[in-house]
């Protein structure tokens, strides 16, 4: 496929081509996992427009479908369950089709923004595919974006729309980073090996919440930076917190627990609490099923690690 337009697109392109291995074969499209029967021959359809049909007009909005149709067909894998269950296969389907959809942006001369944000997500949610090609091609258009323009100043104000990246598995999606933690040595303590221990991100501004919930492995909360009010309730107190009565979310509270509605759950004043300010280079121990609250009192990175 060649580029289609954009003064500097032929240029660029040959740089991002050069990211890819130069035959057909040796974009191998393995997988680390089942997926269904229809996905392989999307993939193989995109990877032969990517390869074979060079200076074909209409390629790159070809290649654009059908990783569109790969996108959207993984999401939906990957959202039907909790993040651990899912396959690494559509998340590395999830990937691919990320990767043909920036190539596909880039192939067409469009400005690079999109290119990024997409490879950003492969990122995020995929898994590594190709010596890690999404993190290649990133930093090979990078240098290519415009120069970002200063935001205009506002009065401060408290935002509705807050993003939070919580009980993420970032470490697993981008590995390079877990090279720069360390697992606490009483996790040793537990049954399990080390490839059992799930370790989660939490990145979010302040303000951002964990309702009331328990979990059913014992925890170490890590706070990187930032501090973070949480609150404790044994669960001998469970009757006393009101947890939803559905199998979905048996484990959260129905309570808001700084502003109860005590009308409809008059029973919560009678939980015992134990609260604490979680500061940065502090780890909080949660044992197993015990509740807990958690809100970032302003911009906050933590850490957790489940072991049984």
């Amino acid at each position: 496929m060649a580029a289609e337009g954009g003064r500097e697109s032929p240029a660029l392109w040959a740089e991002v081509r050069a990211l890819l291995p130069s035959a057909e074969e040796g974009l191998t499209l393995a997988l680390s996992g089942e997926v269904e029967d229809c996905v392989l021959p999307l993939l193989r359809r995109a990877r032969a427009l990517l390869y074979g049909a060079a200076g074909q007009p209409g390629a790159a909005a070809a290649l654009e479908r059908l990783s569109d149709v790969l996108r959207d067909y993984s999401w939906e894998k990957l959202n039907v369950g909790p993040w651990r269950e899912v396959g690494k296969g559509w998340r590395q389907v999830y990937a691919y089709g990320c990767l043909f959809g920036a190539l596909a942006e880039v192939a067409a001369g469009r400005p690079l923004e999109r290119a990024v944000r997409l490879c950003d997500l492969g990122l995020l949610m995929g898994a590594a595919v190709l010596d890690n090609a999404l993190a290649r091609l990133v930093r090979a258009l990078q240098p290519h974006l415009p120069l970002p323009r200063a935001p205009p100043r506002r009065p401060a104000r408290a935002q509705n729309n807050v993003g939070y990246l919580a009980q993420h598995q970032l470490f697993d999606q981008i590995p390079e980073l877990k090279e720069d933690i360390s697992i606490p040595d009483y996790c040793c303590l537990g049954e399990g090996e080390e490839d059992d221990i799930t370790i989660n991100a939490w990145f979010g501004p302040g303000g951002t919440i964990s309702p009331l919930h328990q979990d059913p492995q014992q925890n170490f909360l890590a706070q990187v930076f930032g501090r973070k009010y949480i609150r404790l309730c044994s669960p001998q107190d469970s009757e006393n917190l009101y947890p939803h009565e559905s199998q979905i979310l048996h484990n959260t509270s129905q309570v808001d627990v700084e502003d109860p509605d005590l009308d409809k759950f008059p029973n919560f004043t009678k939980a015992s609490f134990q609260s604490c300010i979680l500061m940065p280079g502090q780890i909080l121990f949660i044992p197993v099923k015990y509740w807990h609250y958690v809100r970032s009192l302003e911009l906050s990175f933590s850490v957790s690690f489940w072991w049984s």
